[in-house]
């Protein structure tokens, strides 16, 4: 089953974000769909979309990956439904 999603990375700049944040989703076979990245002064702020097959591994795991990559790089990274966050931010 695949399971479109947003992905949202904020933080403090530092070298390996991107790498880190790319190689749990490559890990996880989800594939990058479109992909937003800013620096605000040393504040950086990344948006992706990406398609996680949860045939390789289950959504809420892959969550959890997320978090602790967030939290070794001192970052908050969320991983959400692409359906559950359009129904949140809906106007």
């Amino acid at each position: 089953m695949r399971t479109s999603a947003v992905l949202a990375v904020l933080g403090e700049d530092r070298v390996g974000i991107v790498a880190a944040v790319s190689g749990a989703l490559s890990e996880a076979n989800a594939n990058i769909e479109d992909i937003r990245q800013t620096i605000l002064g040393s504040i950086f702020s990344m948006t992706m979309l990406v398609t996680v097959d949860e045939d390789s591994v289950a959504f809420d795991e892959l969550q959890k990956r997320l978090v602790g990559i967030g939290r070794d790089l001192g970052m908050q990274i969320t991983l959400q439904r692409e359906d559950v966050f359009r129904f949140m931010h809906r106007i």
